[in-house]
């Protein structure tokens, strides 16, 4: 008698989810025994679609969750209430979820009421401080006491893990995902989606942090600015993000310079062609900390904590908070002294070698059918 497939239901709702979840439904999807459903919360909704685009995924329930300037108690109960329903229609044997958005959280929260077991990959990366990254630290830690398979992508991620009383047979070290997407894609030839000066090198930066707003990030853009106004021979490429507490002081502070161009956000693929183009990169992004190393690039994070330390030890990426000093110092040394550039630039990534869908695939595989064979 043939064996029923295994119902994995995959929840996405913001771009570096969809990016990091592309992989593990492609490798699911080709699995014999796995029935895969794909759920958007859409908690972002124009960048989550371009992603799902890129690779080809197109979602099997669309909740369409996205409101201008919505807060996060307003969405935390819709989802919840929403999902809720949707996990009884579907009835799935696993959910996944990834990292440690309010998608993530209500995800894991809504499954538990359902005695839904949970999956969650990216797990283990911690702060320890619940205010940074705000409110991330805090999805993550829910998402993590609910989740029944811990997929760390790193020892360090495990480590963070067993201190937190998880018993080690429930943690699965894979490496992480995002490698495997930026692996898929980083070869192709995309050109890059701006006008850059030949005689100007690339500076690209990412900021929109939540907790930055305010005068953090004023402090961020007047450094940008600072960086462009000392430096004649970069060009700042600035993706702004379309929340109105980063894209209206980012256009306020950083338009009309001649060697800032602030532009729209950038689907994946021209993403990846601008880091690989980039000289140094400017971020408070986690994704970026763990892609840009593996393409050779140093990275500034503008934060005063990282979940992802590993890449700090490596000394491919450096903490320089959103604080105006700081910034100026540490990028007008990249930007200055070739050595220090090359030591950052080592092509050094400590978060995985592609394979990480792979090796979520077996686990499941073995923890819902018996083997990983």
């Amino acid at each position: 008698m043939e064996q029923k497939k295994k119902r994995i239901l995959v929840v996405v709702g913001t771009r570096p989810e969809a990016i990091k979840m592309a992989p593990v439904v492609l490798e699911l999807r080709r699995q014999d025994w796995a029935e895969v459903r794909v759920l958007a919360t859409a908690q972002h909704r124009q960048m989550l679609d371009q992603v799902l685009t890129t690779f080809g995924i197109v979602p099997d329930i669309d909740l369409d969750m996205m409101r201008p300037n919505q807060s996060l108690p307003e969405l935390t109960a819709r989802l919840l209430s929403t999902l809720d329903a949707v996990l009884a229609s579907e009835e799935p044997d696993v959910v996944l979820v990834q990292g440690d958005t309010t998608t993530v959280m209500t995800v894991a929260l809504a499954a538990f009421y359902r005695r839904i077991p949970v999956g969650h990959v990216e797990a283990g990366l911690r702060t320890g401080d619940m205010s940074n990254p705000f409110p991330e630290e805090m999805n993550r830690v829910v998402a993590g006491c609910l989740a029944r398979w811990h997929f760390a992508p790193t020892d360090a991620s495990r480590e963070n893990l067993l201190r937190e009383g998880f018993s080690d047979d429930v943690i699965h070290v894979t490496g992480n995902t995002v490698i495997d997407a930026l692996l898929q894609v980083a070869e192709l030839d995309i050109p890059l989606p701006f006008e850059l000066p030949e005689d100007r090198r690339l500076v690209l930066v990412t900021a929109h942090r939540r907790e930055n707003f305010g005068a953090p990030f004023r402090e961020v853009c007047a450094a940008i600015r600072d960086l462009a106004d000392q430096h004649e021979d970069i060009h700042v490429v600035y993706p702004v993000h379309p929340n109105p507490n980063i894209a209206g002081p980012a256009h306020e502070i950083l338009s009309g310079h001649p060697r800032i161009s602030l532009i729209d956000p950038l689907d994946y693929l021209p993403f990846v062609s601008a880091m690989r183009r980039a000289h140094i990169i400017l971020t408070d992004s986690g994704g970026v900390q763990e892609e840009a190393p593996a393409l050779g690039k140093p990275v500034l994070v503008m934060r005063y904590e990282t979940e992802r330390p590993e890449a700090v030890a490596a000394g491919v990426v450096k903490l320089v908070g959103p604080d105006r000093e700081a910034i100026l110092r540490e990028a007008g040394e990249l930007l200055g002294d070739n050595a220090a550039h090359a030591a950052m630039a080592k092509g050094v990534s400590p978060y995985g070698d592609g394979k990480a869908s792979g090796r979520i695939a077996g686990i499941l595989k073995r923890e819902l059918c018996g083997s990983a064979n």
